[in-house]
């Protein structure tokens, strides 16, 4: 854990938020972790809307509805 905290630059604290997935961290040093630990190509699921369920739903809320007109009646 040392060892890794010194490669990328921060604190063990800072490494323990990390593990427990603490929000208040930065993503800098998120992103330093994983390319510390050779894990750089996964650095792109993390902004990936495809992984974001509730980004997704959200934006679903906001589509349009369909709209259905009545038939035209001649008479």
């Amino acid at each position: 854990m040392s060892l890794l905290a010194e490669r990328a630059s921060i604190s063990r604290t800072t490494l323990s938020k990390i593990e427990k997935g603490n929000p208040k961290v930065s993503l800098e040093s998120y992103a330093i972790v994983i390319f510390v630990l050779g894990m750089i190509d996964r650095l792109a699921d993390l902004v990936d809307v495809r992984y974001d369920e509730l980004g997704l739903t959200l934006e679903e809320e906001h589509l349009p509805q369909r709209i259905r007109h009545s038939p035209v009646r001649k008479d």
